[in-house]
């Protein structure tokens, strides 16, 4: 049988696995990670506004009291801003978390989706799965269910959710018209999407682009704000609204990014 062929969008996605593995096994074993890491994503100076590069991701984004249901969860956050905070989660609702890491914002919405509601929360790699896996355990979330898949081919049926959340995972993809296209598959018509991500600026040198490091620790794989506003519209959103928080990177910028699925 002929071995199957590599092609560059399987490498992004080992790169990215092998990255954020390496990085759950850190939280485990109660050190820090971190989105930057030592890659080439927080190695240039932001010292424009005060801060050193590692404050542009982690928990400390996060207002006093908005993780109160998932603490430790919270403390192994990689993300770069907080999307549950602009999500408008009601009880009863179904939220789907791309990317959802070591369970934070998954809990969080799990606390204010209510038990009528349910959070499912998606990652591709075992480690973190397991975390969330524990962290959900510890914090009593019986409404937080966490499932083994990409955020290319998510592992539920159509029109099965309200509102569609990630932190800071999108830039990591090699497709992100496939993203795009499984979240308005997954959204019930006139569905939410809130999200934090990273936003390259429009003159990104090729050099950034090109290194895997800043790939997998968040810069490279980003799209310019124009990109992610007519990516979302090309899958069936409208209202897009896009806006920037802080900077990243001297290429890149954190933004919420909020649109509707349109009624079909």
């Amino acid at each position: 049988m002929t071995a199957p062929i590599e092609t560059p969008d399987d490498a992004v996605q080992a790169a990215v696995r092998h990255r954020y593995a390496a990085a759950a096994h850190a939280i485990a074993e109660g050190q820090t990670a971190s989105c930057c890491g030592t890659a080439a994503c927080c190695s240039s100076d932001i010292a424009s506004e005060g801060k050193s590069a590692s404050d542009a991701f982690g928990a400390h984004l996060y207002p006093q009291g908005e993780a109160a249901a998932a603490s430790m969860a919270i403390e192994a956050s990689l993300g770069c801003g907080v999307p549950t905070a602009v999500a408008d989660l009601r009880e009863g609702e179904t939220v789907l978390d791309l990317g959802c890491g070591a369970g934070g914002d998954a809990l969080i919405s799990a606390a204010r989706v209510g038990p009528r509601g349910r959070v499912y929360g998606l990652d591709m790699t075992d480690e973190m799965l397991a975390l969330a896996r524990r962290n959900a355990l510890e914090a009593g979330a019986d409404n937080a269910v966490f499932l083994k898949g990409t955020i290319e081919a998510v592992p539920l049926p159509d029109s099965s959710v309200d509102v569609v959340i990630s932190n800071c995972v999108i830039n990591l993809s090699a497709d992100k018209a496939a993203v795009f296209r499984e979240a308005a598959r997954v959204l019930r018509p006139g569905g939410r999407f809130a999200v934090s991500d990273v936003l390259a600026d429009p003159d990104m040198d090729e050099v950034t682009r090109a290194d895997m490091a800043a790939w997998t620790g968040c810069i490279a794989g980003a799209l310019t704000r124009e990109e992610f506003g007519a990516g979302l519209e090309a899958a069936g959103f409208e209202d897009v609204e896009i806006r920037e928080t802080h900077r990243v990177h001297e290429h890149a910028v954190a933004a919420i990014v909020r649109a509707r699925l349109a009624d079909r």
